[in-house]
């Protein structure tokens, strides 16, 4: 007894000291994850992170015990459930999962366990001979016979998403060498500075929080014009749209200010801005124009020059 509760106090101690030391900590499920697996997690996050396991009876009566001190992990409890274990890091959280979730196995389909995504058995000559095509007719796989093999004609999905495999689904899967598992490390939930949430938020982009601001004040901007309640997005559009209001108003009954000068001027003297901008645009052809010239004369220059060398 002494001896366990040494280990308990040791493993106490531990977890306050990772707690105290790193800012986050991922919450990973271990289910059919294998020793080698882990030993490889490790190996990986050496110097980035640090794995710690535990029973959960053990993990939560320890956190509970640093609540006094340490009250944001309480939103930890909730999650320390089912087969879990945690990495705790200073790093950035996008690259530890990426570590944490890349280490996978493939493994053969068992009866009874939950397929993660569809499973197809593809059209493939399989090799079998043809007293096993009753096998296939089944489970309702079409097939033929070619060159004395059974060969299956078209793709077919034996198994759903979400579905317990059946046995004689399994058979077929292990039949044919097909293993439509992977297993390892997942991601349960993510607690960082005092704020808890699912492995997801961390596949959001830079580009996508930009574009969901923009949206955002965009929304306000509207809201604020449509109903006149005045907000700093939308201080522009209201100052904007009041100085078009004030020169309509200024050119409507022929008041004359400094800053409106030149738009009375354009609108008694069209004719003078109308051959403006032809001018403009035949002396910014003339100039290009003029760039070019001495280019094609270079280039012209070396083209003889080269030639006349070796002819």
């Amino acid at each position: 007894m002494g001896g366990v509760r040494e280990k308990k106090a040791e493993y106490f101690a531990k977890l306050r000291e990772l707690l105290e030391e790193y800012k986050s900590v991922f919450v990973v499920g271990v289910d059919n994850v294998s020793s080698q697996q882990m030993h490889e997690v490790r190996k990986n996050l050496r110097g980035k992170g640090v794995v710690l396991m535990g029973k959960n009876t053990m993990v939560r009566r320890a956190i509970r015990g640093f609540l006094s001190e340490l009250p944001d992990y309480e939103k930890l409890l909730p999650f320390i459930k089912g087969n879990v274990g945690f990495i705790f890091t200073n790093e950035s959280l996008k690259d530890i999962k990426d570590v944490i979730i890349s280490n996978k196995v493939a493994a053969p389909a068992r009866a009874g366990a939950i397929a993660p995504e569809d499973i197809w058995v593809l059209a493939v000559n399989t090799g079998m001979e043809p007293g096993k095509t009753s096998f296939f007719q089944a489970l309702g796989v079409p097939t033929k016979i070619a060159r004395g093999t059974i060969e299956i004609v078209s793709d077919v999905k034996v198994v759903e998403a979400g579905k317990k495999v059946g046995a004689s689904e399994a058979s077929l899967l292990n039949l044919l060498n097909i293993s439509p598992f992977t297993y390892g490390l997942t991601v349960v939930q993510v607690y960082d500075n005092g704020q808890v949430f699912p492995p997801s938020i961390l596949d959001i982009t830079d580009e996508e929080l930009v574009s969901h601001f923009v949206s955002a004040v965009s929304t306000i901007t509207t809201i604020s014009l449509a109903s006149g309640y005045p907000t700093l997005p939308a201080v522009p559009h209201y100052i904007i749209n009041n100085y078009k209001d004030l020169l309509a108003v200024a050119v409507a009954t022929k008041y004359v200010f400094p800053e409106v000068e030149d738009l009375f001027d354009r609108l008694e003297n069209p004719e003078k801005y109308a051959g403006a901008a032809p001018a403009a645009a035949a002396a910014a052809e003339t100039e290009a124009a003029d760039e070019e010239a001495p280019a094609e004369e270079a280039e012209e220059s070396d083209d003889d020059m080269g030639f006349g060398l070796f002819d």
